[in-house]
């Protein structure tokens, strides 16, 4: 069994929930996460400034080893765009409770 961790762009998370429940995934969990990253450049009150928080969603999945792949490119595939830090997919043994 592996856990898979999926930082995604929240606007992507509707086609990635849609290509999981495709695969046959129904049980992940979703969360909302804040990031510093570079943001976009707002204008306020005539100044410039960039945003340096930024909303992700954090998707978590325990999936058994022979699938790990096949979830981590459906995944890549969507949520990956020319910019690197929209998408950031870790995978890890799970360990279960004890």
């Amino acid at each position: 069994m592996q856990q898979i961790e999926a930082v995604i762009d929240q606007f992507k998370l509707q086609e990635v929930r849609s290509a999981l429940e495709g695969m046959g995934i129904e049980d992940f969990t979703e969360s909302t996460i804040r990031c510093h990253q570079k943001g976009p450049v707002m204008m306020f009150r005539g100044a410039a400034f960039r945003a340096n928080i930024v909303e992700k969603i954090k998707v978590e999945i325990i999936a058994a080893d022979e699938s790990v792949t096949g979830i981590v490119e459906a995944i890549g595939a969507i949520a990956r765009t020319r910019h690197k830090e929209d998408c950031r997919i870790a995978i890890h043994p799970y360990r279960g409770v004890n």
